[in-house]
């Protein structure tokens, strides 16, 4: 639309005004057909959506100016706000001195409802209490679902520790901290570096106890807290009870309610049911345990490789997204689990009722999102008309499974039957007043059967007949003027028209009123021509009017029954994940594992389910019982040990969700948490080492591990000195062993810690072997009792194409070490280029001279005597002046202290804690 400067000065002032009242990062403003940006947004947004921006001038300036059509605004939203940013809209409507413009809607990235990603799109709300716990809501704006949780922890770094681990599984779009947490600095970054989530900081007193409870229940209704444990009765995933009724997870709900009130998404009569989610009846799975597993994404950030995306095969998005929570989310109550599981045998047992189940699902559309849509009033026709086929879907999925007796039988007959049928398609046959091809916009008529309105109907034929004078009045021109190249057409500058050649323009009567010249023709109307067009334009423009209005009657029938869709959309949800799973297990002959309540794991050929779809997998055993808790996990470098431990998680976890799992058999007792430490991440720009991480990573493992779950090590206390990381290894094994009494497995390369096996009556020792023949080191794969005797770190340096002088250099080194044998330092002699001997001590980690050593190292080899040798040749009070004259007065107290301590009494950190003391005394 082009305005003038006039015009356009009115508009730039409008829309700075507007500007003024919203904190979103842009503004767009419709004017007419368009919607605009004006000034800096202009500019900022045609870079971001690759707009052309024009200047326009007012009152002696001129401002940038980029705009997109009315019906083309959707996808460029949708990437403004994919990247973060909040967008304000100001709509046009009629008034009675003209245009007005308002702010309509805000759309952020938790509340964008055009989204075309199947993964759910969560907005979060975070609250801490003083005395540490956190409450947190999690509202998915274009399915209506919403969940509220609590957690605590021993300390309140570990309860924050819960909290994140919370954002990082439902992974939301945007987080609204409360006032407690946005003060909080160290878990503000940790939401902004580890998540993709923007933060939005929410007016505080919608976080306020009293007003956000009467939100919750003005929402979900007066009864909804107490019918969930929410009344001041039992918390949610910490447990306990809060003091004065505050709960801090209703507080975030609060905030989240007024937060989509507030950016005016129109979606919270699809919001119709309150979950509290319960910790208690889930596995517990920390944010490093879901990176370390790469569930639903691996260490590089990808989706492929991922545990998730190699299970998938769903045919819907809302299938896709709960077998996605599944996986995140594995269960410990056996009921469900056993269900599901039937369900997936019932599948994989009926091939051709399973692919008939896929091939009807996939024609299904996203119930739960068209329902959001429809509370919105965004629904179009065909959002509608997809509701109508999805429904259409309900009885054929069900009518598959009734006809196979063994799906009958099996708990898949109950999901299909768990929707009500008969509301069902009576909201279908509603539904079938919409045309099979709807027109794309809902207002200019078109979208109805004849028969759903007698009243439209009427008008429809008036209509037709007053169109179809115009049809035929080209071939009544033509034979009353004898002209043979007349046509009759229509557009919007010109309406009805009457078009002739030029060649026979002589031959057009009087009553012809000239309306232009073309290039090759005229066009011309008639009075009667005039008076049909005003009748079709005013039967048009009511029936539009009318179509429209029987429109949004049907489209708020249809949202009143968002629970009904929801219902259908979760059922068929839910035989899609099944059928997902059972198609998985038969192609990859996996097994169904049998579960118990607690106890043994025993699997027999078990294999990595991401690793074997790219390699000729081996098989492993495991067996772990009352007497085998803790096994040590030695051999080589590269021989398979992490991925052995990370089947045993990924097998466990599999079954906990309803899941065959790869192995030839698999007894699995239920575990009520997964902790993982694996290699860590370096986190140095965060200001945080690899040790620090490894041993924050332990920490939260030491204090949050039961004698029901499973912890996996994939080595510990490497990142220092060999003695402090051999202490730290040795001190968690004992730890864990005997205070928590986890099933564990524990990958180590030191070899000092398979002796514990013949001290802890729970330890065991296991490798992965390998053959060495000739110098040619052959890894084998294969898990085996007992312990192994080396590493083979050399032939790994060999493999990974080290140069040969150093490969050959490490050996001799190696072999020397072996014997406690002096080294020659090559190039240790200064200038000379010479040699000097020298010894490893494994007591300082250090390589020293050997002092009676040739400068040149020619005279040979000499061994050094070992620390026992020396030790059991000195006289105990040597041995004490020895240490006081090397450490001072202090050192007695220090071993007297150390004496005295019981390690396996004492946590870890304390320790460590106590070693850094002990040292900081020696030192000075």
């Amino acid at each position: 639309m082009s305005h003038s400067d006039g015009e356009v000065g009115g508009i730039v002032g409008e829309f700075f005004a507007l500007k003024d009242e919203t904190d979103a990062d842009y503004l767009v403003m419709q004017v007419g057909d368009f919607y605009e940006f004006f000034g800096d947004d202009a500019e900022a947004v045609s870079d971001l959506l690759d707009l052309k921006v024009s200047q326009k001038s007012s009152h002696g300036s001129n401002y940038p100016m980029a705009g997109v059509p009315v019906d083309k605004l959707t996808p460029h939203l949708k990437q403004l706000v994919e990247r973060g940013y909040r967008v304000a809209i100001a709509d046009q409507h009629e008034t009675a001195d003209g245009h007005a413009r308002e702010i309509t809607r805000v759309v952020t990235p938790g509340t964008l409802l055009e989204t075309t990603r199947a993964d759910a799109q969560y907005l979060a709300g975070v609250v801490r209490t003083d005395d540490a716990r956190y409450g947190l809501a999690f509202a998915d704006v274009t399915t209506g679902r919403f969940l509220v949780t609590e957690v605590e922890g021993p300390d309140p770094e570990a309860a924050a520790d819960r909290a994140f681990t919370e954002l990082y599984r439902f992974d939301p779009a945007e987080v609204l901290p409360g006032p407690e947490v946005r003060n909080d600095d160290a878990f503000v970054e940790r939401i902004r570096e580890r998540t993709d989530a923007t933060l939005t900081l929410h007016r505080a007193d919608a976080f306020a106890p009293g007003r956000a409870t009467h939100a919750t229940k003005e929402q979900f209704g007066e009864e909804t807290l107490a019918s969930i444990g929410l009344d001041g009765g039992s918390r949610g995933a910490g447990g306990g009870s809060p003091s004065g009724g505050d709960r801090p997870q209703i507080r975030a709900a609060g905030a989240l309610l007024s937060y989509v009130e507030e950016t005016g998404t129109g979606v919270k009569s699809s919001m119709t049911r309150l979950q509290n989610y319960e910790g208690d009846d889930h596995v517990s799975l920390d944010a490093t345990t879901q990176r370390n597993l790469e569930l639903t994404e691996t260490m590089q950030g990808d989706r492929d490789g991922s545990l998730f995306a190699t299970i998938d095969h769903t045919a819907t998005s809302p299938g896709k997204r709960l077998l996605k929570e599944w996986v995140q989310r594995p269960r410990r109550d056996l009921p469900t689990l056993r269900r599901r599981a039937d369900g997936v045998a019932a599948f994989a047992n009926s091939a051709l009722a399973r692919e008939t189940v896929r091939e009807t699902l996939d024609g299904a559309y996203d119930l739960e999102r068209l329902a959001s849509k429809a509370a919105h009033g965004s629904a179009d026709a065909r959002d509608l008309l997809r509701v109508r086929e999805t429904l259409d879907l309900l009885p054929a999925v069900a009518d598959a499974i009734e006809s196979d007796p063994r799906l009958a039988d099996s708990p898949l007959a109950e999901v299909a039957a768990r929707p009500d049928r008969e509301a069902a398609a009576a909201l279908r046959e509603e539904l079938a007043a919409i045309v099979e091809d709807p027109p794309g916009t809902v207002t200019e008529g078109g979208l109805f059967e004849r028969g759903h309105d007698d009243q439209l109907d009427d008008l429809i034929d008036r209509h037709e007949e007053a169109e179809e004078w115009i049809a035929t009045l080209d071939d009544r021109e033509k034979r009353e003027t004898g002209i043979t190249h007349l046509q009759v057409d229509r557009n919007k500058t010109d309406g009805y028209y009457i078009q002739v050649g030029n060649s026979e323009t002589g031959k057009v009567p009087d009553r012809y009123d000239r309306l232009k010249s073309l290039k090759n023709s005229e066009r011309y109307t008639t009075d009667e021509l005039n008076e049909r067009e005003r009748r079709i334009f005013r039967l048009e423009e009511r029936r539009g009017e009318l179509e429209y209005e029987l429109f949004r009657d049907l489209r708020e029938r249809v949202a009143a029954r968002a629970d009904l869709l929801q219902s259908v959309g979760r059922a068929l949800a839910e035989l899609d994940a099944l059928a997902s799973l059972a198609l998985h297990a038969v192609e990859n002959d996996w097994v169904r594992p049998e579960l118990r309540e607690s106890g043994d794991l025993d699997i027999e050929e078990g294999r990595h389910p991401v690793v074997e779809q790219t390699t000729q997998f081996v098989p492993n055993d495991l067996r772990m019982d009352e007497a085998r808790q803790f096994l040590v996990v030695t051999g080589p470098n590269m021989s398979g040990k992490s991925t052995y431990m990370r089947q045993v998680a990924l097998i466990t976890l599999l079954a906990q969700i309803g899941s065959f799992v790869p192995a030839a058999s698999a007894e699995i007792g239920v575990v009520d948490g997964i902790y993982t430490r694996v290699g860590a991440l370096d986190e140095l720009a965060q200001g945080r080492s690899t040790f620090m991480v490894e041993m924050q990573e332990l920490s939260n493992i030491l204090h949050s591990a039961t004698d029901e779950s499973l912890v996996i090590l994939d080595e510990v206390g490497r990142g220092t000195a060999t003695y402090d990381g051999i202490s730290i290894a040795w001190a968690a094994t004992e730890y864990l062993h005997n205070e928590v009494r986890s099933k564990t497995l524990f990958a180590t390369h030191y070899h000092e810690l398979t002796t514990l096996a013949d001290h802890l009556d729970r330890v065991e020792n296991v490798h992965v072997a390998a053959d060495e023949s000739d110098g040619d080191v052959t890894f084998l794969r294969t898990v085996e009792d007992g312990p192994t005797d080396r590493s083979y770190g050399i032939h790994v340096a060999d493999l990974a194409g080290v140069p040969a002088p150093v490969v050959e250099r490490s050996r001799g080194v190696l072999d020397k070490l072996r014997q406690d044998k002096a080294i020659e330092a090559k190039g240790g002699g200064g200038d000379s280029g010479g040699t000097k001997q020298v010894v490893f001590d494994v007591g300082s980690g250090e390589l020293k001279t050997d002092e009676g050593a040739s400068g040149t190292g020619n005279e040979g080899e000499k061994v050094n005597e070992s620390a026992s040798e020396t030790d059991a040749a000195t006289d105990d009070s040597d041995a004490t002046d020895a240490v006081r004259e090397e450490f001072g007065d202090d050192a007695e107290a220090v071993l007297a202290e150390l004496a005295a301590l019981e390690v396996s009494d004492t946590a870890p950190i304390e320790l460590l804690n106590r070693a850094q003391e002990w040292q900081e005394r020696l030192d000075e």
